[in-house]
């Protein structure tokens, strides 16, 4: 008669075990979600700078003040030119609230200029521009174009 080999099932089961924990330390290095966690975050910041120009216009408006006039919104006075938040630390960056993980670049206290963030450390093209408003005649309707935000997640 033949004897028959083969594994046991204990065997098997040390395999498969050893398998997954091999897995389990491999594929976190294989598998960066790192590109697409900063994307995702451009994009939060991106919705809030909208939703920031959007609410400190509406406060505007509700008011009945004229485009130049400063709004205050939770306490902070937000400054403003062309209806919209200004392209500066003391306008969009406040209405919105941004965080320190960004680094702020340009930007103006007039209608048209960019205020460029940048995703910190190192992240150079990994950015979000604000263009502030403009009208034919700054701080008098009507307004030409409403704040535009891009984002470039190139360099993410």
């Amino acid at each position: 008669m033949k004897k028959q080999r083969g594994f046991t099932l204990i065997e098997l089961i040390m395999v498969i075990v050893i398998l997954g924990v091999l897995s389990a330390f491999a594929l976190p290095r294989f598998a960066d979600f790192g590109e697409d966690a900063r994307v995702a975050s451009l994009n939060a910041l991106a919705g809030a700078l909208r939703a920031a120009a959007n609410i400190s216009h509406a406060q505007q408006l509700a008011d009945g003040s004229t485009p130049g006039v400063s709004v205050t919104l939770e306490g902070a006075d937000i400054t403003m030119v062309n209806g919209y938040p200004t392209a500066d630390g003391a306008g969009i960056t406040l209405a919105s609230q941004v965080s320190n993980d960004y680094t702020a670049t340009g930007g103006g206290a007039d209608g048209g200029d960019v205020l460029t963030f940048t995703l910190t450390p190192g992240t150079a093209g990994c950015t979000v521009t604000y263009t502030a408003a403009t009208a034919a005649v700054q701080n008098q309707n009507p307004i030409t174009a409403a704040p535009a935000v891009v984002v470039t997640p190139g360099g993410c």
